[in-house]
């Protein structure tokens, strides 16, 4: 009888023994998962004070600058907020740039007018003059291995003055197939009087901008192909620029997408060669709302590795109609 018990309990020893080892070992390939997903999924960090940034696994995607970035050398009035750089290319490339010689207002991924009417008085968004973005809150800020957004609210201010309240939202897909798409949805209601936008005389530029970084071999691809001339007040549903990065010395580029939901469909562009896409929405002609009225403009900048073709950039934009519902 003692044998039996000595047996039995030596069973049930064996038998915990196992049941740890095997919790030990879920426990192990759970962490191992975890940290799998945690190098292949989103992430976000932060950069410095005024600068949050997101990765998927160790590649950088994007950073956007909340608080008022300056740059020593270039004038104080320079200062700006509420803007996308840098942009990043698949391979880590840097595809924008911020503060460049040629245009010191120009930065990165921004949305931003020349000619903005508050009530009688006139600023300039696009070159910061009379009125600024100004962040007053995040909205939300989620990664996972399945994507990221990251949304905000901010003002746009005439001395400390608020005139018009304006929320983005920026939505990341994963990067699959050598492309990766981000969404952009911007809305706008201007709060303190009826605001009038315009975009530049006889260029139309005012909206959406995004402006590249410094290479060589510049192509810019419109629907009907190649384009060798810049286009101003051009009335487009997308445009690519691709280049061999001075930096990294890779080719890849970036399109903007309009949705078709978008005022105006198709709305004007202006193209440059030297490295920037502008939207040109209302274009040259002025557009005016009235207190309380939402403007929504929706947006996909699509990144890709290597030279895009007319029809590879038809395909990808097709694909963002179809997302959408649209025909």
């Amino acid at each position: 009888m003692k044998g039996l018990m000595l047996v039995l309990r030596g069973r049930r020893a064996a038998m915990v023994t196992c049941t740890i080892v095997a919790s030990l070992w879920m426990l192990a390939v759970g962490c191992r998962a975890a940290d799998s997903a945690s190098k292949t999924g989103f992430r976000f960090a932060a950069v410095s004070d005024k600068s949050v940034g997101l990765w998927e696994g160790d590649k950088p995607v994007l950073v956007y600058n909340q608080g008022v970035i300056s740059r020593e050398g270039v004038p104080a009035n320079r200062s700006r907020s509420s803007y996308v750089h840098p942009l990043y290319g698949l391979d880590g490339e840097v595809l924008t740039d911020d503060f460049p010689r040629d245009h010191y207002h120009h930065r990165g991924l921004f949305w931003a007018w020349p000619h903005v009417r508050i009530g009688d008085q006139e600023y300039s968004l696009w070159d910061l003059r009379g009125i600024r973005h100004q962040f007053e809150r995040w909205i939300e800020k989620d990664a996972s291995s399945k994507g990221a957004t990251l949304a905000m609210e901010n003002g746009w201010y005439v001395g400390n003055e608020k005139v018009v309240q304006e929320k983005i939202q920026l939505r990341v897909h994963p990067a699959k197939g050598g492309e990766r798409a981000i969404d952009v949805e911007c809305e706008w209601v201007p709060i303190k009087a009826p605001m009038t936008l315009t975009g530049a005389e006889g260029k139309s530029y005012g909206g959406l901008t995004l402006r590249f970084a410094p290479g060589t071999n510049t192509a810019i691809t419109i629907p009907a192909g190649l384009t060798k001339q810049d286009l101003p007040m051009t009335n487009l549903p997308w445009a690519d620029l691709t280049r061999l990065w001075d930096a990294e010395k890779v080719t890849s580029g970036a399109a903007i997408f309009v949705h078709p939901s978008h005022p105006d469909f198709p709305p004007q562009w202006l193209t440059r060669h030297y490295g920037v896409l502008c939207l040109g929405w209302p274009g040259v002609k002025p557009a005016t709302f009235p207190v309380g009225e939402v403007i929504r403009c929706r947006y996909r900048v699509w990144i890709h590795r290597g030279p895009a073709s007319a029809e590879r950039l038809a395909k990808a934009y097709g694909e963002y109609k179809a997302e959408a519902g649209a025909k």
